[in-house]
């Protein structure tokens, strides 16, 4: 039987390319396009998300764009849950998938799976707000001497999620990490991806040359339509800002100029996620 052809992730800030490198790379090893961006899944803001061109979808088949009404809830692990049957099945009829796309939580879920950290719990949060970070550390040196030797001793939200998480699963928080790292780097081992980088400079000027087209192209438009319908798709850069301006409370070159700002802002986030994960191979544009 024949090993399955791996997906290949494209991954960078925004702006910085990853729809043609993606097409290049799809047309470079028979491939097919999964979308890995958090706004794209849904349909009805493709201008303020950037989603691919119709032209551009014509060149290879598309996956996962433009999916969801506006209203509907998604998250990391719902999208994993979407992206892994498609990925799949692009790989049983020989075809590479090519995952694309700036949404670090989101590649995160699909390549290394969820964290086996539970999330946090209030009520247990607000207990220990109210003891001193050396109470916290006595009963953390009990469950877990391996954590509390390591942990940031001085910190008090540090110790308390170290003790949360030991009280939560019943066990050892280092124990966890450590097998959760192993893991992660047997699974970095078979990956294949690449990180788009720009000089800082070009990559404001793409930023700022996107955010003028997106506003000229309908991005006010699709904002205006969508009024009342609430979702993930209000965190899209440009909505905040755009309803401002359809207020009266700002123009529409602060409007652009706000847009920029923020584009910039998460840009500069983007890379610092990708800048962690040493899997992808840098590459520079």
């Amino acid at each position: 039987m024949s090993e399955l052809p791996a997906p290949i992730y494209v991954c960078g800030a925004t702006a910085s390319g990853k729809t043609s490198h993606a097409l290049a790379c799809a047309a470079e090893h028979d491939g097919e396009i999964v979308n890995a961006d958090a706004y794209q899944l849904f349909r009805g803001i493709e201008v303020i998300s950037a989603a691919p061109s119709d032209e551009e979808k014509s060149v290879v088949p598309h996956h996962l764009f433009g999916i969801l009404e506006p209203g509907v809830h998604c998250d990391a692990g719902k999208y994993s849950e979407m992206a892994a049957p498609v990925i799949a099945d692009i790989q049983a009829r020989g075809k590479v998938p090519i995952v694309v796309g700036g949404s670090g939580l989101y590649l995160k879920f699909l390549t290394h799976g969820a964290s086996p950290l539970p999330k946090g719990d209030e009520a247990l949060r607000a207990e220990m707000d109210k003891k001193p970070v050396a109470e916290l550390l006595e009963e953390l040196e009990k469950l877990d001497p391996v954590e509390a030797a390591q942990v940031n001793r001085q910190n008090h939200r540090y110790v308390s999620r170290s003790l949360e998480i030991c009280l939560l699963t019943g066990g050892k928080v280092s124990a966890l990490r450590d097998g959760w790292e192993r893991k992660t780097r047997e699974k970095e081992a078979l990956l294949k991806g690449v990180w788009l980088v720009r000089e800082r400079a070009e990559l404001h000027e793409r930023i700022a040359r996107r955010s003028r087209e997106m506003l000229a192209s309908g991005a006010i438009e699709e904002v205006a339509k969508l009024a009342g319908i609430h979702g993930n798709w209000e965190k899209a850069i440009g909505v905040k800002e755009i309803r401002q301006h359809l207020a009266g409370e700002i123009s529409r070159d602060q409007c652009e100029e706000l847009i920029i700002f923020a584009t910039r802002q998460y840009a500069k986030r983007q890379e610092t996620w990708f800048k962690r994960e040493k899997w992808l191979k840098r590459i520079e544009l």
